[in-house]
Formats: C-alpha cells, sequence, structure tokens
C-alpha cells in the first residue's frame, strides 16, 4: 500500500523534469529557424562559403606573388628575354628557379580543382600539394647551388615553402571547421523548426472560434 505514493511521486518527479525541455522548445521561434535555414541555404546556392572563398584568393594570391618574385629574378640577372631563355630552354636543376614557379602552379591548379570546383571537404589535397612543396624545397636547397646566387637564393624556397604551409594551417584550423560548424548549426535549426511546426501546427484564426447562436426560448 506504501507504494502506490512512491511511484506518484516518481512520476511527478519525471514530468517536472520534463518540463523545461517543453519549455525550451515552445520558447523557439519559428520565424528565427526559418531565417537561419534560408540563410544557410542561400549560402549554399552561393556556391562556397567566405572562408573558402578567402582561402581560394590567398592559394592565387600565393601563385602571383611567387610569379612577381621569379619576374624580379629574371630582370637581376639581366633581363626577362635572355634569363628566360636560359632558364626555361636551357633548364639546369641546380640554379633555375623555373622549377619553383612551375610548383607554385601546381598547388594553385591542384587547390582550386579540390576546393573551389569540386568543393572537397578533407584535407587530404593540401596534405599532398604541401608534402610534394616541402620535400621538392627540401631537395632543391640541398642539392642546388642556389644560396651562392644571391638573395633570390634564400627568398623564393623560403617564401614558397611558408605560404604552402599557411594554406595548410588555414584550410585545417580554419576553413573546415567553420564549415562543419555551420552545418552542424543548419541541421539543428532545421530539427528545431520541424519539432516548432509539430508543437505549434498553425495559429488558429478568429473564425474558428465562435459561440452558437441563442436559442430560442421555450425552444
Amino acid at each position: 500500500m506504501n507504494r502506490v505514493p512512491g511511484d506518484t511521486e516518481n512520476a511527478h518527479s519525471s514530468s517536472v523534469e520534463s518540463c523545461p525541455s517543453l519549455r525550451d522548445v515552445h520558447s523557439i521561434n519559428p520565424a528565427q529557424l526559418m531565417a537561419r535555414i534560408e540563410s544557410y541555404e542561400v549560402r549554399e546556392k552561393k556556391g562556397i562559403s567566405d572562408v573558402r572563398r578567402t582561402f581560394c584568393l590567398f592559394v592565387t594570391f600565393d601563385l602571383l606573388f611567387i610569379t612577381l618574385l621569379w619576374i624580379i629574378e629574371l630582370n637581376v640577372k639581366g633581363g626577362i628575354e635572355t634569363t628566360l631563355e636560359k632558364e626555361v630552354l636551357q633548364y639546369d636543376y641546380s640554379s633555375s628557379y623555373f622549377d619553383i614557379f612551375l610548383l607554385a602552379v601546381f598547388r594553385f591548379k591542384v587547390l582550386i580543382l579540390a576546393y573551389a570546383m569540386c568543393r572537397l571537404r578533407h584535407w587530404w589535397a593540401i596534405a599532398f600539394t604541401t608534402a610534394v612543396t616541402s620535400a621538392f624545397l627540401l631537395a632543391k636547397v640541398i642539392i642546388s647551388q642556389l644560396f651562392s646566387q644571391g638573395a633570390f637564393g634564400y627568398v623564393l624556397p623560403i617564401i614558397s615553402f611558408i605560404l604552402a604551409w599557411i594554406e595548410t594551417w588555414f584550410l585545417d584550423f580554419k576553413v573546415l571547421p567553420q564549415e562543419a560548424e555551420e552545418e552542424n548549426r543548419f541541421l539543428i535549426a532545421q530539427d528545431a523548426s520541424e519539432r516548432a511546426a509539430l508543437l505549434h501546427p498553425g495559429v488558429l484564426s478568429d473564425g474558428q472560434f465562435y459561440s452558437p447562436p441563442e436559442s430560442v426560448a421555450g425552444s
């Protein structure tokens, strides 16, 4: 006979514990949720997110900056046409900077194809380009004679190495986490909007509240 009050208290306590979650669901504003969902869908229709667009701009900057340094190096050595013919047509691994320029072109093509055109959401492409860049530059610095050719023997390999690792850091710590966070927010908002639609199926109009006509006395 004493178990009934205990069961009643347990049921009452469980109902009380569930009240905050119900209040949280009822406090959701469906208009705000729909605005968040629509804004996310608009961003998806735009193609790529803002942070990914910034990454693609930095990859483009990498190519243009290395190209600019290479053109300056060609002018310093005695004219673009003469030095270009020497470094491209008479390519020498130990003294030419043309391969560093091609390395920047390689990074640009792979990263733009992977993260702008294919919209890849994984780090394997940037890991591949950074590994190739690092291995090639280390081998070139050790084997070649770049350090005996003046300041550009230091500047071009170091700048190329640093830019490749900045791209890796930016994608791994900024682009991918921020996009994953935005996607999780979208899923949470979509789930909350569905719950709100179930709890609030619609606002009753004034026509649904009416009083029956008064009956005739004595009928």
